[in-house]
This record gives structure tokens, C-alpha cells and sequence, in this order.
């Protein structure tokens, strides 16, 4: 080998380790280094797009309600109704529903409210509030829609109770800026704790009807879903008796769009069934206060979860036999055609098999 070839080779051989080197430092750049082993075969939903962005305003907007705006890169576009999933600081993976301007790609904004344990909290609202101060780096999932505006109604109807004024507030601007015709319904214990108050009365005016629970008890959903006129689009977000309040009420002819924030309440529809997991050759049983994850995870400790709550999909597993009783917030009808999120959904029969 000449003088040449063997400085070629060299050059080569160099130009390799470079490259390598670069690539090195990249993925190490990336805000999903360092990325966790997964066993074959993946179970589970696929993860989102993570991002890695960092809160650069954290504010108090109303009594237990704060904003954050979070920035670090262009971002990816989103339409009214979408949200976020967080990846706390603990692990805990919480879903915010996006606030702030689609038109503006610089930036994400969320509000959450404070949810004392007393109240069912469980700890992802206190972390939010009392961890993510300005400068604090998080994990971002997202954006997802499951809530999206009708463009095609003649008419909206919003009704927002509390913190699910979020998710309708760019609705509002979107519809007010088309034209179209709107009213809002927004309750709340009390004028205090209703954030963007003021945000809704100058897109509204007249339209917005505000009614505080400690000035003038609870809105009146009947009137104001018999006011509305057949093709209606009526949006609703708030706790779980509003929405089935506004179940009950809607007239026909009315398309109703429901956003939640905790799995529906279906405690009465629980019975004890027994899950096989096929791969794993046991047969777990499921009592009617328990849950499909719990059960599962006594026998297989390592399956993936996350929220417990219907919304992230960490914990959907493949069923091979037997019919669901679906209760999360999460999947397409396709997506439910053969799977299941194991944390909410149940059997409606004795028996369901896993692909585990």
C-alpha cells in the first residue's frame, strides 16, 4: 500500500469519527436523550412528539388558577380545542388544554386550577403551580385534538364551567373573528375563581352570560339550550354534572361536543370479570372497585402507564377476545375496534384476553 492510499484511508477513517462524534452530540442535544429501552413487543401507544420547552411566565390568573406560557422553539401548529400533555417534573403526565393564539408559533399557553386532594386531587395541579416557575425546563407532548370547532355550524352555543373556559376561549376568537353567530354560558362558584373574565365580555359583549354560583346559584341550562336554534353546535367544558346536565337538556336537532378533564363517572356500571393475559399465560381477576391496570400490573409490574385516567393512552393494550366497556377520552372508533385503555375501560362481560 503507497504513501497515497494509506493517506486516503486516513482521511477516511477521520472524516468517520467526525461524523460520528457529531451525531453523538446531537441525540444528546435532543430532548429525548436519554431515551429508555423498550422490550419487544412494544406495548402501548406511541408517544407523542416530545418537545423540550421551558416556562417563561407563570402567573395567577383568578383564586387557584394559573397560566403558563411556555417557549424554545417554533412549534407545532394547533387549532381551538387542542391540548398539551405535560410530563411533570415527578413523571406525572397531566393534559392542559392550549389557551392562547394558534397564530402564534413562538409559544404555547395553558391554565390549570388547583384541585386540593380534598377534592380528588392527586397531585398534578399542586406540581404545575408550586414547580413550574419561569425557567423550569418540561417535556411536552402534542398538540392533540379531540374537541375540535365545527366549521360548518350556523350557529354556536358555549357553556363553560370553571377551568373549561380554556379550551373554548380560542373558539371564541376564532368564530367571533369568522362572523359567525355565538353565545357563551360561563359558570363558576364564584366571579374570583372564573378566570379570563374580562377576555370573554369584550369578545361578547351581550352575547356572554356570566353566572357566579355565589351571586346567583347555577346557571340556567334549560333556557339557554332552548333558545338555540336546530343545527346548532353546542361546546361544553366543565365538571362532569354540568356536561351531563347539558346531556339532558340539549334539544333536537342540537350537535353537542363534550370536553372532560377526569374519566366519566360510571361506578354503578361495574361488575367483577376475569382478564386473560395470552402471552403471559395468567388469568387475573378484576373486582368491581378495582381496575384492569391494577389487577394486571399485581402479575406483570412492568406494563406502561402514566395518567390512570383515559387520557394519555401509555397504558393501551391490544384485546384478542371479548367485548369493551370503553370509557377514556382518548381513542378513534378505529382505535377501539381492538384495543382498549386499561386504566378506565372494562369488560362488558365475564372475560376479556390481552395481547400480554
Amino acid at each position: 500500500m503507497n504513501t497515497r492510499t494509506l493517506t486516503r484511508a486516513a482521511l477516511v477513517t477521520g472524516a468517520a469519527l467526525v461524523v460520528r462524534r457529531a451525531l453523538r452530540r446531537r441525540v444528546r442535544m435532543s430532548p429525548l436523550w436519554p431515551m429508555p429501552a423498550l422490550e419487544e413487543p412494544v406495548s402501548g401507544r406511541p408517544r407523542a412528539r416530545a418537545l423540550r420547552l421551558t416556562v417563561t411566565r407563570h402567573e395567577e390568573l383568578a383564586d387557584g388558577v394559573v397560566q403558563l406560557r411556555l417557549e424554545g422553539r417554533e412549534l407545532p401548529a394547533w387549532q381551538p380545542g387542542a391540548h398539551l400533555d405535560l410530563v411533570l417534573p415527578s413523571g406525572l403526565v397531566r393534559q392542559y388544554s392550549l389557551c392562547g393564539d394558534p397564530e402564534d408559533s413562538s409559544s404555547y399557553t395553558v391554565a390549570t386550577r388547583l384541585i386540593p386532594e380534598a377534592e380528588g386531587g392527586r397531585g398534578g395541579s399542586r406540581e404545575v403551580h408550586e414547580q413550574l416557575r419561569e425557567g423550569t425546563e418540561i417535556e411536552v407532548r402534542g398538540p392533540r385534538n379531540r374537541f375540535a370547532l365545527d366549521a360548518d355550524a350556523p350557529a354556536y352555543l358555549f357553556v363553560a364551567g370553571g377551568i373549561g373556559i380554556t379550551p373554548i376561549l380560542p373558539m371564541l376568537r376564532e368564530v367571533e373573528a369568522r362572523g359567525a353567530e355565538w353565545r357563551l354560558l360561563y359558570g363558576g362558584r364564584g366571579r374570583a375563581s372564573m378566570p379570563f373574565l374580562e377576555d370573554v365580555a369584550k369578545l361578547g359583549g351581550d352575547r356572554v352570560e356570566v353566572v357566579a354560583q355565589d351571586e346567583a346559584g347555577l346557571p340556567d341550562l334549560g333556557a339557554a339550550l332552548t333558545a338555540t336554534a336546530p343545527g346548532t353546535a353546542v361546546y361544553c367544558c366543565g365538571p362532569e354534572g354540568l356536561m351531563a346536565a347539558v346531556e339532558a337538556a340539549l334539544p333536537e336537532g342540537r350537535t353537542l361536543h363534550l370536553e372532560r378533564f377526569a374519566p366519566r363517572n360510571t361506578a354503578d356500571g361495574n361488575g367483577p370479570f376475569e382478564v386473560e393475559l395470552r402471552r403471559s399465560g395468567k388469568v387475573v381477576d378484576v373486582s368491581a372497585g378495582s381496575t384492569v391496570l391494577a389487577a394486571v400490573r399485581a402479575e406483570v409490574p412492568g406494563v406502561a402507564y402514566s395518567c390512570e385516567q383515559g387520557f394519555c393512552g401509555t397504558c393501551q393494550q391490544r384485546v384478542l377476545e371479548g367485548e369493551i366497556d370503553h370509557r377514556d377520552e382518548l381513542l378513534t372508533d378505529a382505535e377501539r375496534d381492538g384495543s382498549m385503555l386499561i386504566c378506565v375501560s372494562r369488560a362488558r362481560g365475564e372475560r376479556l384476553v390481552l395481547d400480554l
